[in-house]
């Protein structure tokens, strides 16, 4: 069906969970993993019991997150890969700048963040990494999809404008009806030459998207709108990549021949 051509507009990925995206040319995609240095650190606001040499899942409440820490979107950070090294802009300077690699490096971001996130802090917060371990919202590796269509239909009823980034997603995808993303649920698609992802789950929005990306304001109510708009508080789609690829925007994302 013509309908279901698409592209991808941006691919985004997020360092560490809770800061700010990093926007990517081109990644590659690699079966059952996420997108390369994708939610590869956290910082635990009070102790998990995370274990870095057997890395499991927690919830997102264990550690600093927009949707109880919004000002964490005030803060523009930058990743450098090769050197695992951080920093953080505050204001227009740089507050803080670390090799996460490091006991040094983890502890100047840590006071910076003991400093900046004081009042919401349940213990001292600390740098957490596991190898080979992704921080996502759910426990299995996966590569989240936003249909730019939907955020319009979300835009349409708040009737004010609404930042696609609000919703922290690795592909935004142009091109499909609002909510067809849903449709592809338990099916295969084809992102550029070779990558192939199936759609595993519908992602239930939480008030990490009420807060503005750029300003740190808990300004909308996301999640509300979908329930009252939509009958469901659904946006994007989980998927877990099954053939691996390298993809950049704007790479068709079409059903996979089955």
């Amino acid at each position: 069906m013509e309908s279901e051509a698409a592209t991808v507009r941006a691919i985004f990925r997020y360092p560490v969970k809770g800061l700010s995206p990093q926007a990517l040319e081109r990644t590659q995609l690699t079966p059952g993993q996420t997108i390369p240095a994708d939610r590869l650190y956290a910082i635990e606001n009070g102790p998990t019991g995370f274990d870095p040499a057997v890395p499991a899942y927690f919830p997102k409440q264990r550690f600093l997150m927009l949707m109880r820490n919004e000002r964490l979107a005030a803060l523009r950070t930058e990743f450098d890969e090769a050197t695992h090294t951080l920093s953080i802009h505050w204001q227009g300077a740089e507050a803080a700048h670390g090799d996460l690699r490091t006991p040094h490096g983890r502890a100047v971001i840590e006071n910076f963040l003991a400093r900046y996130c004081a009042d919401e802090l349940r213990g001292p917060p600390k740098v957490l990494y596991g190898k080979g371990h992704s921080f996502s919202d759910v426990a299995k590796k996966v590569v989240s999809i936003i249909n730019l269509a939907s955020v319009a239909a979300v835009e349409d009823a708040v009737g004010l404008p609404v930042n696609p980034v609000r919703f922290r997603a690795n592909l935004y995808v142009a091109g499909w009806p609002a909510w067809h993303e849903f449709d592809f649920l338990d099916q295969t698609v084809a992102i550029g030459k070779t990558a192939r992802v199936k759609i595993i789950k519908r992602i239930q929005r939480c008030a990490a998207t009420d807060v503005d990306p750029e300003t740190g304001i808990r300004d909308l109510t996301i999640p509300r709108t979908l329930l009252d708009n939509f009958d469901h508080t659904d946006c994007g789609v989980y998927a877990e990549v099954i053939a691996a690829g390298e993809i950049a925007p704007g790479d068709a994302v079409v059903p996979a021949p089955q």
